[in-house]
């Protein structure tokens, strides 16, 4: 099995220790079509004889049936040798019996995942609401301690985030519960406020800083640079335009625009005039810059870890980066990393 080469760091200022490529664990929560049991615990064991040490997972993701799942693969390994990742705002709630058993109308999906829909999601970014999350994140898991708690998509709940969750969070991590905490968000503009006005080691930026959408760059990656903070980044893919650039893929969720489909293409041409496959050049790019810790990719099988770690590990010379740039395709000078990051 290849291992990975790309090797570890920390999050800010904390002693929390990821892995620059890591495991996201939405997948394995049945996203978008069931994944077997078996195949979700081989895709967890491929990361792990990859060298991957660094989990991340959320009470959304399959109603709880990510963090089962991942908990129960992690069981048994030491457990100072990996960095746990989980998510709060969103509680579980059993459903209605009305509706307990039935999944979404319309598309079998309950919130895009394949679970039978026997607890509904509660918003709650209260300081109860957190500890609470925490707790029974720790059940489902089976584990001793979660490392890493970020506030799950705040976007309509700001007040509450900042008077409330926040200040939950940051007495967790003094009384030693958690030792790293942040927020995770699809957008770059409230990230960039839990980085200027708390105390969060790291934030969670998903789709913001990818070969589509370079935004992280405009006030988010300056500010985490500038503290000391780190950005996991998730999302590199855009959710499957970055992967396979064809009519029908789909960007952020949703088909993707004309306009965006030709730029993925003409992104696409350049990589491949390099011989370097699109998929690894977008796993590559988050991680020229300083501030970015790690990046996050799901997998669902075996086969799916051990293609992103062939990806990840290749090394992507600087003249590619340099073609983008003065073709209008990629933001930065020259092809020079932004913001001193490396060019491999």
């Amino acid at each position: 099995m290849r291992r990975t080469t790309l090797g570890h760091t920390t999050l800010g200022h904390s002693a929390v220790a990821v892995t620059r490529l890591s495991f996201g664990g939405a997948a394995i929560g049945n996203l978008y079509a069931p994944v077997a049991p078996e195949r979700a615990a081989a895709a967890v064991d491929a990361a792990w004889e990859a060298g991957i040490r660094y989990f991340d997972t959320a009470p959304h993701y399959g109603l709880g049936l990510s963090e089962r799942r991942l908990g129960e693969a992690l069981r048994d390994r030491p457990r100072a040798e990996f960095t746990l990742s989980t998510k709060a705002g969103r509680l579980l709630e059993p459903a209605l019996p009305a509706t307990a058993g039935d999944a979404s109308p319309g598309d079998g999906l309950d919130h895009g995942f394949a679970v039978p829909a026997t607890h509904r999601r509660v918003w709650d970014f209260s300081a109860d609401g957190v500890r609470r999350s925490v707790e029974e994140s720790l059940e489902r898991l089976g584990l001793d301690r979660i490392d890493l708690v970020y506030l799950h998509d705040p976007d309509d709940h700001a007040e509450a985030a900042f008077r409330q969750a926040y200040p939950a969070l940051e007495r967790l991590r003094a009384e030693g519960v958690v030792g790293a905490i942040g927020a995770g968000m699809n957008q770059t503009a409230m990230l960039t406020r839990f980085l200027r006005d708390t105390d969060a080691d790291a934030v969670l930026c998903a789709g913001r800083f990818t070969l589509l959408d370079q935004s992280a760059l405009t006030e988010l990656l300056p500010e985490a640079t500038a503290r000391g903070r780190s950005v996991v980044v998730g999302g590199v893919f855009n959710s499957g335009l970055l992967a396979d650039p064809r009519p029908g893929a789909t960007y952020d969720y949703t088909a993707a625009p004309p306009a965006l489909l030709d730029r993925a293409l003409r992104i696409d041409a350049v990589t491949r005039r390099y011989g370097i496959p699109l998929r690894a050049a977008a796993l590559r790019y988050p991680l020229r810059h300083p501030a970015v810790a790690s990046v996050l990719v799901g997998a669902r099988s075996a086969a799916e870890v051990r293609d992103a770690v062939a990806l990840a590990d290749r090394t992507v010379p600087d003249d590619l980066w340099a073609e983008l740039c003065d073709e209008g395709l990629l933001e930065g000078e020259g092809g020079a990393p932004p913001a001193g990051g490396t060019g491999r």
